[in-house]
């Protein structure tokens, strides 16, 4: 059973953070803090498939779940992690439903969608019963799109009918740029997207994500007193700067 997925369905406030970085201990130390799940970015990282691999393997050791954020359009990346045996995935920039049910079938073995068959570490190399596999756990992998576009709130009414997917997740920062104002997160133009892409959602009784590298309060009370019920925020190598940073200044201030 996907401890993740059961936590989407009933709705339940859900957080976790990003890892960008490639040493292991990373996810071993952050999976024993308490998180929901990690997330592993492999779109603006340079984290690889055997990089990845290991990352599992340390928060699994951990018992945290993990879900794996890949490159926009890459079916083969796709394919290469779902055979992993990760607890979820999610498609980045998605734009249109058209985008949304092409990646989700790929996730997906037939007839529900055109995955290809070939799992490995997802079914622990042949010790769990593939067809068992095929017709059941497949099924608990979560399915997340990331809304950073204004064109996928335009057909959000579509997208949302994709029965499969598990969770919206909200990209602030490219939402913004799709509108010629990258970085204006709080603009009255993007938290009008957002509000209008949230009450969508809402309707459709939807688990609500989104994904931010700050971590203040008032950051983040502000995205879940929009409806927001997911959160992801920080990141590995911002705790390491800024925890680093702050050393630093303190070292320097004894040694005056």
């Amino acid at each position: 059973m996907n401890i993740l997925k059961e936590k989407i369905k009933q709705k339940k406030p859900i957080c976790g953070t990003h890892v960008s970085l490639s040493d292991p201990s990373i996810c071993e130390i952050i999976g024993n803090l308490g998180y929901d799940f990690i997330w592993i970015d492999m779109e603006h990282t340079y984290i690889d498939y055997k990089m990845l691999a290991i990352h599992l393997n340390a928060a699994k050791a951990a018992r945290t779940p993990v879900i794996v954020r890949v490159p926009a359009d890459d079916f083969t990346a796709t394919k290469k992690v779902l055979e992993m045996g990760i607890d979820g995935i999610i498609f980045p920039m998605i734009q249109n439903a058209g985008q949304a049910n092409r990646l989700i079938s790929v996730t997906l073995y037939p007839p529900a969608g055109t995955r290809g068959f070939g799992p490995i570490r997802a079914i622990r190399y042949g010790l769990d019963d593939v067809h068992e596999y095929i017709s059941h756990s497949s099924f608990d992998i979560c399915r997340f799109i990331q809304i950073e576009h204004k064109d996928a709130v335009d057909d959000l009414n579509k997208i949302i009918k994709n029965p499969y997917i598990d969770g919206f997740i909200f990209g602030p920062n490219d939402l913004s740029g799709s509108i010629g104002e990258l970085g204006n997160v709080f603009g009255d133009n993007t938290t009008g997207l957002i509000k209008k892409a949230i009450q969508i959602l809402k309707d459709a009784d939807k688990t609500i994500g989104v994904s931010t590298g700050d971590t203040n309060c008032s950051t983040l009370e502000h995205w879940h007193a929009l409806g927001i019920n997911m959160i992801s925020a920080g990141a590995d190598y911002n705790y390491i700067l800024t925890s680093a940073c702050e050393t630093l200044k303190n070292i320097k201030k004894v040694l005056k």
